[in-house]
């Protein structure tokens, strides 16, 4: 098995940030953002790395950005290492595909979630409460089952532990009037058109993610967009109401985990061998459907 790059080593270079899965450099109007091979589940980064994984949700990122422009517009400015200031394009060895040049801005607080299927933690809720989010549903739903129409159920991003659901009205009060409507808006309609996108290509967009950052007066589409990460993409052609579905997302993952009864308190155990390389299998699976190339095209 190839290995996995789980820390971005630049001489003389430290990033500013370590995220869960994100290495960023701070280059003064502009961050280089790298995407290692790191994995986690349940808020703990795994020990081990899943190979080519910083790669797909890269290009597969662009791709998204590059499909849905430029009515969407986002931060990306190059993943051309060349482009890229010194040292960082002496190394593209280890930039490639997995990097992008991006500007610099005001990240907004909330994580912009919008669910088209009854799925995860809201299938847990419904069941409770017949709720997702606090957003009352018809009963009668079942696991998997497509939502009436979907949902913007937006999390305040916290600095430690979990992302935390709010309402629309918190949203409100947090950032602001007219951001909250365009974010709300801007969401559900890019959701709308990844969705009937994915769908044409045998690959159902559960539900997924996205962050926006202000650019002065301006809303932007940041960080990653519609990967594996972000997103639940099933199968169509398996697809069947009332179970869980088989999933090209980390969800594989969540699920072994569940299966050896770890209670999601750190330290986080070992993946075997055989989980990450069926991890890297679908990460790329999902990049072939989607995109319509192979990976080594990429």
């Amino acid at each position: 098995m190839k290995p996995a790059l789980t820390s971005i080593e630049i001489p003389g270079v430290r990033p500013a940030q370590r995220g869960k899965v994100h290495d960023i450099f701070d280059l003064g109007d502009v961050l280089l953002l790298v995407a290692t091979d790191r994995i986690s589940a349940f808020d703990c980064v795994l020990p081990q790395g899943v190979p080519d994984k910083g790669a797909v949700l890269t290009q597969m990122s662009l791709f998204w950005f590059e499909t849905l422009a430029p009515a969407r517009p986002h931060h990306v400015l190059s993943t051309e290492v060349a482009d890229y200031p010194a040292p960082f394009n002496q190394y593209p060895e280890i930039l490639a595909k997995r990097s992008m040049l991006v500007k610099k801005v005001e990240p907004l607080p909330v994580e912009c979630v919008v669910r088209g299927y009854l799925a995860g933690s809201a299938w847990a809720e419904y069941q409770q409460n017949r709720t997702v989010c606090g957003i009352l549903l018809p009963a009668g739903l079942r696991n998997s089952d497509a939502l009436p129409k979907p949902l913007f159920t937006p999390a305040r991003k916290n600095k430690e532990g979990h992302d935390e659901n709010i309402s629309f009205d918190e949203m409100l009060a947090e950032i602001g009037g007219w951001e909250a409507e365009e974010l709300r808006g801007r969401s559900l309609e890019i959701y709308r058109a990844a969705a009937q996108l994915a769908r044409e290509r045998g690959v159902i967009l559960a539900d997924t993610k996205f962050e926006f950052g202000m650019d002065g007066d301006e809303i932007l589409l940041i960080d990653e967009l519609l990967t594996p990460d972000s997103s639940r993409f099933w199968l169509a052609d398996t697809y069947q109401p009332g179970q869980s579905q088989e999933a090209l997302d980390k969800q594989f993952v969540r699920d072994y985990l569940n299966r050896i009864q770890w209670d999601h308190n750190p330290p986080p155990p070992d993946l075997p061998d055989e989980i990450i390389e069926h991890t890297r299998l679908r990460y790329i699976d999902a990049y072939r459907r989607i995109t319509g190339k192979e990976w080594d095209d990429a």
